[in-house]
């Protein structure tokens, strides 16, 4: 690798006055954001790695309340998405954005207080969620003081950028910073939106939404965190280190146009497709599968012309590391970004939605896409930084095969394992009944997958290892530096300098305008999807004989929630003979409407539990949870003893019930202040029919909460005729 050695900074240049810094490049934030990326990156992708291990082998659960698959999942997808991923995007953006900018970043103490806020967010993170504190939101678990200082620190990261750009000497916007300036935008509307919540403790809150809504605007920023965390960024740094790293300039400047300004308008539309076949109205679910699949053509136009950029230095893809790491990477985006439209069409959604397919579907995007760019930027700027060279390309050349040998291993055995499940779920006998009626046949039939999985993550995240020696070779044999001198040329702002060229280049030269009009698109599909959802009654109708819950389920609610079974199960019974076959009567919109947040689920590990409620005795669910293989041989299941330990926790009872009653949940009035008795006296209930069958236990543990939870589950609309002939006659009067 070709590495432009400059001379090493004299040691006083640290000290150098603020006037003299502007003509430097700040290198080391840039350091800084890569060794926190690959630190996080290791962290992350360990944990998955247990996780995996922990599908196969239970006891890997380690029999401890913070190591269940439950609770390290969501910490496994934050550490990976906004640890990894996260800094890897900063890492990029700030060394990009001021050579683009042809200055340096607006602040080094606000870049300062974005790293180090960063890395704090994500130790609360680490903090919090093996703790059970959680809001159960895919993508954004975290609760709201960790919400609240994400958005502050969010701000701080725009603010330093756009008063880079407000200050540059280039004046042309490249089209990587209009990614950057998309991200910025989006995410912050999503984060915002879907963080409202309404607290009840300093760790403890009830989303403002509920069911339905709920529903359709988690899976609109869950969707679009992929899009605008996951991918905007990735384009912008592929736009950026691409043509830097192949010695080609970008392929297209139309397509990179047609790219952007399609992908950021029809992207936003897309979040209801991960809600196909559920309560969600069906008007939002044929929009969101046609904008998913009119996704397809500005996807693929970035892959495009991505592998475009390469013509005429395809001869160094077989010599050079990072450009093999860029090549995968970018045809891991068009193989993602293909099979995300196809897995919206209703007929193949039907097979795969909460199956591993789905898993192997994310992981192709993550490990392929957002991890072997990320690999590829730190490869190249490594050498630059330390102004030496790499230390190893062998080892380059070894930590790409062991990677890509990695998302084989792990993506081929998930899409085998999502296949069989989709088809073993509905797979029907001659005489017309399940084949598989018992759900456990069908885990256990993927568990030899699960252990394929865990070594393509072993393979995967030993390359990283070896990436890391290699970088701190790097690093020792050189010298950092940390302030890079350039000189900038002069600013020309001429207003009319776009006649006589593209027409878009008058927005170019704008960013308030480019920002404006980003805005306008990203927030249109969002407003038509959620405005109707929320004022038009219709699309939830109620359901009389649907009540809030008891005191006690409500406890039991929170702690299904703390333990993470939303990972594992779903509660959304889908309009298919195979479901309501084995799980009872399809789930209603109006069902929903007291759940804060919606549990939707969307990964069947276990069964479905809609309809679990008074399916089977109290004894049952005990016996389960303090040994689900007695109840079911061979579940992958972990024990959970120390709920039959933990006194439940009313300290809060009162406070949630207030905050709930504030956000429309009909208890009456004064219900705080007999709340407690009413759980304790639903608990002795429990605890009284537990006796009949020799099962001795205090109604204050923890598992009869739970226990009542379960036994409320899907039960509103069980009623008899003629109870619901008279709530009928009732409504009608």
């Amino acid at each position: 690798m070709a590495v432009l050695v400059q001379a090493k900074p004299p040691k006083e240049q640290e000290k150098l006055s603020k006037a003299v810094l502007a003509s430097f490049y700040d290198n080391k934030i840039v350091r800084d954001f890569g060794i926190a990326t690959v630190f996080w990156g290791i962290a992350g992708m360990l944990i998955g790695v247990i996780a995996a291990f922990q599908l196969a082998r239970p006891e890997m659960n380690m029999g401890t309340p913070y190591t269940t698959f439950g609770r390290i999942r969501p910490l496994h997808t934050n550490a990976v998405i906004f640890a990894f991923v996260g800094n890897g995007i900063f890492t990029g953006v700030y060394y990009s954005l001021q050579r683009l900018c042809k200055t340096r970043m607006f602040s080094d103490l606000l870049s300062k207080i974005h790293f180090w806020g960063w890395q704090l967010i994500i130790v609360s993170a680490v903090a919090t969620l093996p703790l059970g504190y959680t809001s159960s939101k895919e993508y954004a678990e975290l609760e709201w003081p960790i919400d609240i200082a994400i958005t502050l620190i969010w701000v701080v990261f725009g603010w330093n950028m756009f008063g880079t750009i407000a200050r540059r000497k280039e004046k042309h916007l490249y089209v990587g910073i209009w990614f950057y300036i998309a991200t910025f935008l989006t995410v912050a509307v999503l984060h915002i939106v879907n963080s409202v919540a309404l607290p009840v403790s300093f760790l403890k809150s009830y989303s403002a939404y509920a069911g339905v809504q709920d529903a359709l605007v988690q899976w609109w920023y869950g969707h679009n965190a992929v899009a605008f965390f996951l991918t905007t960024p990735y384009l912008g740094l592929m736009y950026y280190f691409l043509p830097k790293a192949a010695e080609r300039p970008v392929y297209s400047y139309r397509l990179s146009i047609i790219h952007f300004w399609s992908l950021i308008f029809i992207y936003i539309w897309a979040g209801p497709h991960h809600l196909l076949y559920t309560s969600l109205p069906d008007w939002a679910q044929s929009l969101g599968v046609v904008f998913s699949i009119m996704l397809i053509a500005p996807s693929w136009g970035g892959m495009i012309n991505g592998l475009l950029t390469l013509r005429g230095a395809w001869d160094k893809v077989r010599t050079e590391p990072v450009l093999k790491f860029m090549v995968v990477a970018i045809t891991a985006y068009g193989m993602a970004t293909f099979e995300g439209p196809m897995l919206s069409l209703k007929n193949v959604n039907a097979i795969a939605h909460f199956t591993d397919w789905i898993v192997a579907h994310v992981h192709v995007g993550a490990l392929g896409w957002n991890g072997f760019l990320t690999f590829a930027v730190l490869y190249w700027l490594w050498p630059r930084l330390y102004q030496t060279p790499i230390h190893s390309r062998k080892l380059m050349n070894v930590h790409f095969w062991l990677g890509t040998l990695g998302i084989l291993f792990y993506a081929i055995p998930m899409y085998w394992a999502g296949f069989t499940q989709g088809l073993m779920w509905k797979q029907f006998n001659d005489e017309g009944m399940l084949q598989y009626a018992n759900f456990l046949e069908t885990v256990m039939q993927i568990v030899p997958m699960y252990y394929l999985r865990g070594i393509g993550g072993v393979l995967y995240l030993s390359g990283v290892f070896l990436m890391v020696y290699n970088l701190y070779k790097t690093a020792t044999a050189g010298s950092l530096l940390a302030n890079e001198k350039f000189h900038a040329p002069a600013v020309i702002d001429n207003e009319h300098s776009h006649e006589g060229g593209h027409w878009h280049r008058w927005i170019e030269r704008r960013p308030v305008q480019l920002s404006i009009w980003a805005t306008v698109a990203i927030l249109i599909g969002g407003a038509v999807e959620m405005v109707p959802t929320f004022l038009i009654k219709s699309n939830v109708p109620t359901i009389a004989s649907v009540k809030p819950y008891t005191s006690l389920e409500l406890e039991g609610r929170d702690l299904y929630i703390k333990e993470g079974c939303v990972n594992c199960h779903t509660q959304m019974v889908r309009p298919f003979r195979s479901e309501t076959e084995r799980y009872g009567e399809y789930s209603k919109a109006g069902e929903f409407v007291y759940d804060r947040p919606f549990l939707w689920g969307s990964k069947r590990t276990g069964p479905d539990l809609h309809r679990v409620g008074q399916k089977y005795p109290h004894s049952w669910h005990y016996n389960h949870m303090l040994d689900p293989t007695s109840m079911s041989p061979g579940s992958i299941m972990p024990p959970y003893p120390w709920m039959f330990e933990n006194d439940i926790d009313y300290s809060s009872t009162a406070d949630k019930i207030s905050a709930l009653r504030k956000l429309g949940t009909p208890y009456p009035a004064g219900y705080e202040q007999q709340a407690v008795a009413d759980a304790r006296k639903q608990a002795d209930g429990i605890v009284a029919e537990l006796a009949k069958e020799d099962i001795q236990v205090k109604s204050d543990k923890e598992i009869v909460a739970l226990i009542a939870y379960l036994q409320r589950l899907g039960t509103d609309i069980k009623v008899k005729d003629e109870q619901a002939a008279a709530v009928a006659a009732a409504a009608a009067e």
